[in-house]
Order: structure tokens, then sequence, then C-alpha cells
């Protein structure tokens, strides 16, 4: 086995450092090499005190994920952890940058941590459907009190180093030379302390039991539908209420239980999806030849245009924003001002970030303004004339070289580019709103589009920190091609029987943060209406029946904003009720068409609305728009809502099984409208 963990002694101190690249996780090997060390060190007389550093760029960054789907192998980390905090010579932690998961707890069982200045901690567990299995929760509320557990175990907070000082978690920061730092304390240690403490067997923190019901509280909140956040309440209440080694048995029985459950294995494979999407984008960006991005122009200056200058300036590239309208450029830049000036009040960003990011950002009404960018992002009305009359403006305003990107939803990038003399140098960049918040961006790469500006473009997507999913062109591309193939679905719902709030309730039910019609309503039913506009010659007839959106919009009932949509609102109020002027609406329909309205089962209205979207899931996938399926998973987690905890759509259909999908499919055609042939397509669906 090749050497993960060495020994060596320093005047009486003995460094054990840990080097399993690239995150040092805490494998077999690694547990294994450590225990032998720790014996090693503990047996030698000449030793006086013991640190725990790791080589490269990282202390300990979790486990070795890759174990928990093979039975536990020794040894088990709280084992190797209970002979740290019960050794009879002083452990030190060397700690620098992330110490998550059991990398955490191995530093909560030394008796002394020392951290650089730059380390960050946490430990996210409950991310992946898991509690901490090694003493987390027992040690952490010993060390900080309950409070600080619930934001680190249950709430996912990570702590900079100072932060971690301040609650007692960190002894001493250090801003250089942190192995040196860790031997001199480990020396001092000695000195000072002829007795230490076992941090098993520390008092509890004094604490406030009503804030901390409150916290737990809205904490959950947050987490509805999530199981493993339950488990770790349960773990540090027995932290409270019973002894070390109770609190220390019964943590350990939650984690193995956690480790093999439904939500754990869905979390592991989007953890691994994730990784996986990073990797090839990296690898694509590599091949950008040299190609770089360095001035960024946006056009149109509304929410989506001021949002995205806005990524753009975070992430250090100077950008300009251009609408040839100085009033809607004026309110444009009142809106970037506000979001600087509240993430200021809010602590977000210190002055000086805020100001130097404020500064990258250069509003002007003239088009001239993108004669020196490198790429110019298009964010004006989603209109496909308007679209096209601007790319011609670029085409002759722009250097030679310049990448033309749209930020279109759902228009055809093929037909956009091809009004260019450059339709190799364009492509789509669909952000999602609010831009500087929402983490996904899809890129659509048009048949022309040059490899070396889709490596640029996925470049300047890693440099904002989007999860950045290469996708093909076809109509809504993924994430809204889906969304219409279940607004769809549940607009047919809707004409046979069900109400809009039981469609709603049953995709929050689901895990959804909202529903088909609530979203409706929040987006706007004049964006629906515009939208349907575009495409009233691609619908099918039933579609067509289906115009209740075009009576909305006639009737002025725009969503919240106006009030009334699907739902009604009282005066400054998000919250949806049901309108009998609706339930009329629909009635009236049904008689006009004579459709004798039914009962429609919670479990008919999931399947219906899940199982469209798999199918056209399946449309996506034989048609190449994605290059694996997983990346429709992560379209739907990180831009739509998807429950993270059931890890995506396909993963979803392969865990109902493809043949079940593909027999509910078929029974719910009753009209006999087309469907794709989705039994054809299974042998590429599958997720995994």
């Amino acid at each position: 086995m090749d050497a993960l963990v060495s020994l060596k002694t320093d005047d009486g101190i003995a460094v054990i450092a840990i080097n399993n690249p690239p995150v040092n996780a805490l494998s077999q090997g690694v547990r294994q090499q450590l225990s032998a060390c720790l014996a090693l060190a503990g047996s030698d007389p000449a030793v006086q005190a013991i640190v725990i550093t790791c080589q490269g760029k990282t202390f300990v960054a979790g486990a070795d994920l890759k174990e928990f789907d093979q039975p536990l192998m020794e040894p088990h980390l709280p084992d190797v952890l209970s002979v740290i905090e019960n050794s009879q010579k002083p452990v030190i932690a060397a700690l620098h940058g992330s110490v998550l998961g059991g990398g955490f707890e191995l530093a909560l069982a030394c008796h002394l941590r020392i951290a650089d200045e730059h380390t960050v901690l946490g430990l996210p567990e409950v991310s992946l459907g898991l509690i901490p299995g090694a003493g987390g929760t027992q040690r952490l509320v010993r060390l900080c009190g309950p409070l600080v557990a619930v934001d680190v175990v249950i709430g996912g907070q990570r702590l900079s180093a100072t932060q971690a000082q301040a609650v007692g978690l960190v002894d001493h920061c250090v801003a250089d030379d942190l192995p040196g730092a860790a031997i001199e304390h480990a020396r001092r240690f000695i000195l000072t302390h002829p007795f230490w403490e076992r941090t098993r067997d520390r008092l509890m923190p004094a604490h406030n039991s009503a804030e901390f019901e409150t916290k737990v509280t809205a904490v959950m909140k947050k987490l509805a539908g999530q199981e493993a956040p339950q488990a770790a309440l349960k773990a540090i209440n027995a932290a409270l209420t019973e002894s070390f080694d109770a609190g220390m048995a019964l943590e350990r029985s939650l984690f193995i239980e956690r480790r093999q459950s439904a939500q754990a294995k869905a979390l592991r494979h989007l953890f691994f999806a994730e990784r996986a999407l990073a990797g090839r984008t990296r690898t694509l960006a590599a091949n950008g030849q040299g190609r770089g991005i360095e001035k960024v122009a946006v056009i149109g200056s509304g929410t989506m245009g001021s949002g995205i200058a806005i990524c753009v300036a975070n992430a250090g590239v100077a950008v300009s924003l251009i609408d040839v309208q100085d009033a809607a450029l004026q309110r444009g830049v009142k809106h970037i001002d506000d979001y600087y000036r509240d993430a200021l009040l809010k602590g977000r960003m210190d002055e000086q970030v805020c100001q130097e990011r404020r500064a990258l950002i250069s509003p002007s009404t003239s088009m001239d303004a993108v004669a020196d960018a490198d790429l110019v992002i298009e964010a004006v009305f989603e209109d496909m004339e308007v679209k096209r009359e601007v790319f011609r403006q670029l085409d002759t305003l722009c250097k030679p070289d310049a990448i033309l990107a749209t930020n279109t939803s759902y228009l055809d990038v093929e037909a956009i580019a091809d009004c260019t003399r450059r339709p190799q140098q364009v492509l789509g960049m669909h952000f999602f709103s609010p831009a500087p918040v929402m983490k996904l961006l899809e890129v659509v790469r048009t048949t022309q589009t040059d490899r070396s500006v889709l490596a640029a473009v996925l470049g300047l997507a890693l440099r904002l920190g989007k999860v950045a999913v290469t996708v093909g062109v076809c109509d809504g591309f993924v994430g809204n091609r889906l969304l219409a193939a279940r607004e769809r679905e549940a607009m047919f719902l809707l004409e046979e029987g069900a109400s809009p709030e039981a469609v709603d309730r049953v995709m929050r039910a689901f895990g959804f943060p909202i529903g088909p019609f609530e979203l409706r309503d929040m987006a706007g039913v004049d964006v629906a209406w515009r939208n349907r506009q575009g495409r009233l010659s691609q619908l099918s007839e039933r579609e067509k029946r289906c115009d209740w959106v075009d009576t909305l919009y006639a009737a002025g009932r725009l969503g919240q904003k106006a009030g009334l949509g699907f739902y009604r609102y009282a005066s400054g109020s998000r919250q949806a009720l049901p309108d009998p002027w609706l339930a009329e609406l629909l009635a009236d329909h049904r008689q006009q068409w004579s459709i004798t309205p039914r009962s429609i089962t919670d479990h008919e209205i999931e399947e219906r609305c899940l199982f469209a979207m798999v199918n056209e899931a399946a449309w996506l996938i034989e048609h190449d728009i994605v290059a694996h399926p997983a990346d429709i998973d992560l379209v739907w987690i990180h831009g739509y809502g998807f429950p993270r905890y059931k890890a995506g759509l396909t993963y979803y259909a392969d865990q109902v099984g493809l043949g079940v999908v593909a027999k509910a499919l078929k029974r719910y055609n009753r009209e006999g409208r087309e469907l794709s042939t989705f039994m054809a397509r299974q042998k590429k669906f599958h997720c995994n």
C-alpha cells in the first residue's frame, strides 16, 4: 500500500502528515495508516506531543464517498478518533484549506486546534442525506453549544477560522507557517497543560432553550422533505440529554441508518453528477486555444441584463451595460446600485469590494460601446425579430473575433446566428433570474458554434461560479422545454376536472418549492401569453383548446403583479388564494366542449406531470441535446427547484422504473395524442 500517512519526529514532537490527494479523504487506507502512526507515536518515549497535519492545499475535506456503497470497513473512524481523544500525549490539529466532514470530526477529537487564517470548517453531511457519524454532533455541542451545532450540522453553515475561534472551536489562528506554529504551540501546551481535557469531558456551554427551539424551527422550515435534518436533530438533542457514550451510540446508529437510505443514495448520485459536469466543463474550457474574455458588454438593462452585468463584475471582469433608452438604463443602474448597497448592509461584501466591483460596470446609451468587447451578451425583449436586428448591429459594430451570445430562454439560436456573418462565433447563454443568485447557466451550442468559442464561454462560466450545462438547440432547450411539458399536462388536468390548487399542492408535496400555476402567476401570465403566441402554429388542437392563458391575458389577470391570475392575491400579498372566477371559467370550458369533469387523484396528478417531463427528457437524450442524462437532472435541480434529495428527473425515473413510466404514459394517453417513442429510448436514458 502506498504511504498515505507519514510520521516524523522533531525534537520530541511527532508530526503525522496525511497525503491522500486531492482532498486528503479519510479512506480506509488513510484510517489504517493513521492508526499505525498514532500507535508508534504513542509508544515512543521520546515523543511528548503529536501534531496532525495534511499535505497539499487542504486538511482532510471529508470521507471517501466511493466507499459508501461498500460495507463498512475497519478501522472505523470513531475508533480512530477515540484513540486520538484518549491519547496519553496531547494531539494538536494543524488546520488549513477546507476542514469538512470527517476532517472536522478529526479536529474535534484533538486536544488543541491551530488554524491558518484562511481555513473554512464545516459538517456538510446533511447535504448528502447523512449526519456526522464519528462524534461530530456530540463533540461540537460540547465545544460550541447547541446553537452553533444547529447552524453547522443541520443548516450546513461553514465557519471561517476567525468565526470558529470566536465560538471556541479553534484555539489559535495563524497568518503563515502553520506547521511551525503548530509545533511551537505543541511545545507550549506541554509546558502549560500537564493535564488536558478531552472534548468529551467538556462542560456543556450554557444556552437559552427558547432560543434553541426558535433556531431549530427556522432551520427545519427550509429543509422540508429531507430526512437527514431530523436525524441530526435527534443526535444534537442526545448530546444535550445523554452521556457522551450514549450520544455517540445514537449518532452512530443514525449515521449507519442514513448511509444506505434512498435520499443518501440520491444525493451521492447528485454529488458525482455535479463533479463529473465540473470536470467536463474544465476540460472543455481548457481547449480555448488562448481565447480569453476580459471585457464583456451586455445589451439591455432590464432585470436580467443588469443582473448579468452584476454576475460579470462579481467575477472581476469589466462590463459595459448598454441600453439605447436612457430611462431604462437609469433603472438598470439603480438596480445595480441597490444590489451592492444591500450586499454591504447585509455583510456579504465589504465596502472596498463593493466599490471595486461596481466600478467595473460602465453604463452607456451607445451601441458603439461594444467595440472593444470580447463577448457581447444580448438580453433584450424575447422576440425573434428584435433579437435578430440587435445581432445585425452587433455583427457590424463588434471586433471580428468577438463572441456574440443571446440570453434567450427558448428561441432558436440557429436563426439568430444565421443573421450574422460570424455564425461560428454565436451561441446562447441562458441565465436564470435572479442572475446573481441562480447558479444555473444553459450554454447553448449551435451546429456551427466553434469549439474555441464554446470553450471560452465555459471558461467564463467557471469564473462566474455557474453550474454551466452545455445543451443543443431546440425549443426551450432543456429547462423550459421540460417546464412546457409539465405545464401542458397540468392544463389537461384542469380540463378534465382538477383544480389549480390541487395540482400545485401535489407538486409541492413532491418537493417543488412552488406549483405550476403559482409559478405561472409569479413569472407573469403575459410572459406565458407571448410565448404561446409565438408557438401557436406548433400547438396541438387540444393545446389550442386549453386557451385559459389567452383569456386571463385579455382580462388583465397577469398574475401576482396584477393581484389576479390563476389565483387572486390580497393587496401586498403573494399568498395564492383560490378564485371562484377561474373555477367558473373552467366549468364553462368543460360544458362548451362536452367534457364531464371527474375526480382526479393526487397519484395521477403526480404521475402525469412528472412522466410527461420524463418522456420529453427521453426526446432530449435521443436527439443529443445533452451530453449525459444527469445533465438534465442538474438543470432542474439548479434552475427549477427539483428537490435535491430526489436527485433530479432522470434519476427519479430510474427509481420508478422506465417500464412503469412507459405503461403509465400509454394509459394516460386517453385521446390518442401523439407520444414520443419512449420505450425505444430506454437504453440511452439511464442516468447511472
